[in-house]
This record gives structure tokens, C-alpha cells and sequence, in this order.
């Protein structure tokens, strides 16, 4: 359905607060790393369980509760998105344990799963066909406002009033977006259309999707292994005082979104051979970082340059998965989607859970050769993409901007 100007803007409004609570919760954690183990007497490195849990949440959550919801109400879903995204980051609030924290991050996680598998339809379904892309994009821009400001910021409050205020903070965006969405969100959206099984099938069985959901992962979580742990390594290995690293996510998250903007743009046209130089500059810079990080200025330059390449990607790979799906299971768009966002989740995953048997085994600073390695292996599967593409038919380019997972 289509709302007038005014409406559509107003609801879209409440899409992107919805998007701004889910995109601080998601890496939250990271910043609050050293917060959390000192809290709960636990390593830095059991802390960190915070991030590779919820990833995993969102990496089963957002296919299977996709897949379970398609018949109910957009809006009652959303709803009831918003309801699950603030339970779970109020029992993190009070949590008094870490395995009571970590059974609110998947909480949280499941939430999220399916708020980025149904945002980007809704928002479209709310402009004339013609603006869809722009909806989109507004929608989007939450996510990238909670890149920039929302870590930083919830990382400060957590080091001013303790860690569970930043969560209460969080639960308090969550029922404004929830309030938003139950007065803008209009009642009459458009249900999900169920997919066919067979369909489904051709996802999980065609080699080409297989092997762009691998690239996915590895590409997308390889800068995790560093990323999930910045904060000790800013503090343990460059020597900046805890204060001082809520200002360094705040530059880590300009950087990210510089990146995510440059990367839809250079995306639009050759998706898979920008992602492949893509891969190989942020292996350079992950590489350089073992190098540079003792150094305050040095370390500064390269994490920076590591935040403007660790989004630039993901414009890339999602309009590489829709263009797969399009050739190959043309009913699964949508769940081709959902299923991208679970690799991009199962990235960060195996990223956050390498880092911690690195940062346990060899060291904080061996993060950064090991993320490299990861990149990597993208760079090779992404040169395998290639010459597969080279030698059929090539995938029917398209246009889009920016975007997250």
C-alpha cells in the first residue's frame, strides 16, 4: 500500500528509530567488553561471548522466524519485534550473571533477525515505486546514525554509570520505537508472501549461492576477529586510557559509514570485482595493523582506514546474493536476502569466537593477521566467483545504494 508524503515519511520515521535501537544493541558489547568482565569477574575473552552469541542468534533467527511469520500482520509483527528487543535488553540491564546476559543477547538477536529480513519490504511497500529505493535508504540511515553515534555514545554512558545503564538506554529507544511504530506504522500493509519449498531448496543447494554466502561470511567477519576486541587492544596494546576509546568508536563509525556510502557506489555496476579489491585493501590494512597498533598515531590512521573498509562490502554482497537469487531461485528473493543476513551474522560469529581463542592462546595483537587470513580466503572465493562467471553467463547487473546488514 501506498500513504500520502507526510505519512509515509512519518512512518518511515518510525522504521529508522527501530533500526537505530537494533543497530546499537548489535555491537554495543564491543565497547563495553572490559566493562562487562571486570563487572562479572569473568576474561575479556568470556565477555566477548556477548557478540558471538548474538550473532548467532540473528544467524538462525532471521531465516527460520522469517520463514514462521510470513502470514501474520506487518505491523503486528513489528510490533512484536520492538516487544522482544526491549525484554531482552531489559533482563540485560539486570542481569547479575553472564549467562544471564548472554541468554538476553540472543533475545535481543531474535528480534533483530527479523526486523532486517521484513524493514527494507515494508519501507518500499510505503513510497510509490519510483522512491522505493529512497524508503529504503531512510529506513537504512538508522542503522548507520547507530553506527556512528549509538556505540560511542552507549559506550560513554557505560563507562560513566556502569554497563547496564547503556542497555537501559537501549531498552528506552526500543519502547520509543516501539510507540512510534504502533501510532505511524499503518495497519493495512501487505502480508509476506509464503515461499515456495522448492524454491527454499534451490537456495541451499545451488552451488553459486552457497559460494556468495560463503563470501559473505568470510569477507564481512574476517575484521571482526580484530573489531569484537578493539577495545583492550586500544587500551592493553596502543596504551589509550579507557575514557578515551568511546571517542575512537566514534571515529570508527564516521569511517564505517564513509565506507558504506563509497562502497554502493562503486558496487552499482561490477559488484563482484569491486569486492574482490575490496577484500584484498582490507587484508593489506588488518595486515598493517599488527605493525601500527603499539603506535598512538599510526594505530589511529590504520583503524580508521580498517572501519572505512570493514562496511565498504556490504552494499557489494547484497546486491551480488540478489542477483544470484534472481537467476538462479527467482521465488526466493526475499528469503535469499534473509539467508545473506544470517551469513553476514555467521561472519561476525566466527570472527568474535576466533578472536577469543586468539586473544587467550597468542595475544590481543595476533588478531589482526589472523582477521587478515579470513579476508583472505574471501579474496580467493570471490576470484573463484569471478572466473565462474566468466565462463557462463554473466548475472544481469542492478542498481541500489548503501546498505547494512
Amino acid at each position: 500500500m501506498q500513504l500520502d508524503q507526510k505519512r509515509s515519511i512519518l512512518a518511515l520515521l518510525a522504521l529508522a528509530i527501530s533500526a537505530y535501537a537494533i543497530g546499537t544493541t548489535e555491537f554495543i558489547s564491543v565497547g563495553l567488553l572490559p566493562l562487562i568482565a571486570e563487572n562479572l569477574h569473568i576474561s575479556v575473552t568470556t565477555a566477548g561471548l556477548t557478540v558471538t552469541l548474538y550473532a548467532l542468534g540473528v544467524t538462525f533467527g532471521a531465516p527460520v522466524l522469517t520463514s514462521l511469520t510470513t502470514g501474520m500482520s506487518r505491523k503486528l509483527l513489528l510490533i512484536a519485534i520492538m516487544v522482544v528487543f526491549i525484554a531482552g535488553n531489559s533482563l540485560a540491564a539486570v542481569s547479575g550473571s553472564i549467562g544471564v546476559l548472554l541468554m538476553a543477547r540472543v533475545l535481543s538477536a531474535l528480534s533483530h533477525g527479523v526486523f532486517m529480513s521484513i524493514a527494507s519490504t515494508i519501507a518500499a511497500d510505503l513510497v510509490p515505486e519510483n522512491k522505493r529505493a529512497s524508503a529504503i535508504s531512510m529506513m537504512f540511515s538508522g542503522l548507520t546514525v547507530a553506527i556512528v553515534t549509538g556505540v560511542p555514545l552507549g559506550t560513554w554512558i557505560g563507562q560513566q554509570m556502569g554497563w547496564r545503564a547503556a542497555f537501559v538506554t537501549i531498552a528506552v529507544i526500543g519502547l520509543v520505537a516501539l510507540i512510534a511504530n504502533l501510532i505511524l506504522i499503518p495497519a493495512s500493509l501487505r502480508k509476506g508472501v509464503p515461499t515456495p519449498v522448492r524454491e527454499q531448496v534451490k537456495l541451499v543447494t545451488n552451488g553459486r549461492l552457497l559460494l556468495a554466502f560463503a563470501i559473505t561470511a568470510l569477507g564481512y567477519g574476517g575484521t571482526f576477529v580484530v573489531f569484537t576486541y578493539l577495545s583492550p587492544l586500544l587500551h592493553e596494546i596502543t596504551g589509550f586510557a579507557e575514557s578515551t576509546v568511546a571517542v575512537i568508536l566514534l571515529i570508527y563509525g564516521v569511517a564505517i559509514a564513509i565506507g558504506n556510502v563509497i562502497g554502493g557506489k562503486v558496487a552499482n555496476r561490477r559488484p563482484l570485482k569491486a569486492l574482490f579489491y575490496m577484500f584484498i585493501l582490507q587484508a593489506i590494512v588488518l595486515l598493517v595493523l599488527m605493525v601500527t597498533a603499539p603506535f598512538k598515531v599510526a594505530g589511529l590512521i590504520t583503524i580508521f582506514f580498517m572501519g572505512l573498509l570493514a562496511f565498504m562490502n556490504v552494499p557489494g554482497l547484497q546486491i551480488y546474493v540478489v542477483m544470484l537469487a534472481e537467476r538462479f531461485a527467482p521465488g526466493a528473493k526475499d528469503v535469499a536476502s534473509a539467508v545473506n543476513i544470517a551469513a553476514f551474522n555467521a561472519g561476525i560469529a566466527i570472527g568474535a569466537f576466533l578472536g577469543g581463542v586468539i586473544t587467550d592462546s597468542m595475544g590481543l595483537i595476533h588478531t589482526t593477521w589472523i582477521g587478515a587470513i579470513m579476508v583472505l580466503a574471501a579474496v580467493l572465493l570471490t576470484g573463484l566467483s569471478m572466473a565462474l562467471e566468466r565462463k557462463g553467463v554473466p548475472v544481469r547487473t542492478v542498481r541500489t545504494g548503501p546498505a547494512r546488514s
